[in-house]
């Protein structure tokens, strides 16, 4: 982390709103920051600095609890985090995490070893990631430009189960099995979800899967959905395989509202919808615990890129959004349109980073979006 980073401050909890309260009486969100790898080092510090700002002109604090988790922890001490590491995370009001990933470590180390447990453990059920093309940044597919969905994403079972192994390793016959787990309550949950976000959009919810092909859970999953949204006012569902989702999303990015999809059709599509939005670099997400018993984590969809770490290009953009979404969460809507407004305002401008045509570095555009939240411009 950078000088950038605020001072830890210490505040005593209320786990049913999300605020603290500091010694002096102002409301305080804690929360706990995990940079991670690669770039995540560049755009967390980016965006701790405007939201911060935007605290400010809200009347609120922001506690931020760094911890210097992920691929360089893994390497000295062989685990991407300590083992009392999710009861110490579970003290904050949300978790704002970078990105994960090192090229010399396996996914599976990093992946299974720090985020999927907090996913997981939490039950953060609900991956949302909103997709719209923003000003400035032009999607490269024909018709897009008012595109504005959102994706409902299972987050902690489906495909992506722990439920397999392999076998005759290094022989002939070595086979690999995974299970996929679907259950009544993690679809229903969802779909729920999806409905109930749908209602206060434009009443489309559009369900994917592949219940042609894959003849148990997903037709399960259809039915699930079906019972759950019937008798809903005000909510259409429509039911869409993947494949046939995948090309319509690219022939009318604009047809769809609310989309809800397992764990791994909805991370599919939704690094589909954020390319046809313009720049994966830009999508946010939110691991969500709707019902608040445990902290929510806030993370960009990009990854650690490590290909430009460390070169200050890094777009913050999709950090940004995820810290607004953050706000929004904690009860700070107002604050977090801010963030939106001045990032927008700023890609408006014609300030963008390389990933999206532009010369400007990390450094610039975060300048750019610091000063239009009220940060004095810098000294000459």
């Amino acid at each position: 982390m950078s000088a950038n980073t605020p001072r830890t401050v210490t505040a005593t909890t209320d786990r049913h709103n999300g605020i603290s309260a500091d010694p002096t009486g102002a409301r305080v969100h804690d929360v706990a920051v995990i940079a991670g790898d690669g770039i995540g080092r560049e755009v967390v510090p980016a965006a701790i600095r405007c939201l911060d700002l935007a605290a400010a002109r809200h009347g609120f604090g922001l506690a931020w609890r760094e911890y210097d988790w992920g691929s360089d922890h893994y390497r000295r001490h062989g685990a991407m985090m300590p083992p009392d590491g999710l009861d110490r995370l579970h003290a904050h009001d949300a978790i704002f995490l970078g990105a994960v990933g090192a090229p010399d470590i396996p996914d599976t180390e990093t992946l299974w070893g720090l985020l999927i447990p907090i996913r997981r453990r939490f039950s953060q059920y609900v991956n949302l990631r909103p997709v719209r093309t923003l000003p400035g940044v032009p999607s490269p597919v024909r018709g897009a430009d008012t595109m504005d969905l959102v994706i409902v994403r299972e987050n902690v079972e489906g495909e992506y189960s722990e439920v397999g192994g392999r076998i005759y390793r290094g022989e002939p016959a070595e086979a690999a099995i995974q299970e996929a787990v679907f259950t009544r309550t993690g679809i229903t949950r969802v779909a729920a979800f999806a409905a109930e976000l749908a209602a206060g959009r434009r009443g489309l919810v559009t369900s994917v899967t592949k219940s042609n092909g894959i003849v148990h859970t997903m037709p399960f999953w259809d039915e699930v959905v079906e019972q759950t949204l019937a008798g809903r006012p005000g909510v259409r569902l429509e039911k869409i395989l993947v494949d046939a989702m995948a090309a319509k999303l690219v022939l009318a990015p604009t047809a769809f509202d609310v989309i809800v999809a397992s764990n791994l059709f909805g991370d599919i599509l939704s690094d589909l919808a954020g390319a046809i939005a313009g720049s994966i670099g830009v999508a946010p997400s939110a691991n969500l615990n709707p019902e608040r018993d445990h902290p929510s984590m806030f993370e960009p969809v990009h990854g650690s890129a490590p290909d430009i770490a460390g070169q200050g290009v890094a777009n913050p953009v999709g950090q940004l959004w995820a810290g607004a979404m953050m706000l929004d969460h904690l009860g700070e809507p107002a604050a977090a349109a801010d963030v939106v407004a001045a990032f927008e305002a700023v890609l408006a401008a014609g300030v963008r980073t390389p990933d999206l045509g532009g010369t400007a570095g990390t450094e610039e555009f975060t300048a750019a979006v610091a000063r239009h939240l009220g940060e004095a411009p810098a000294p000459h």
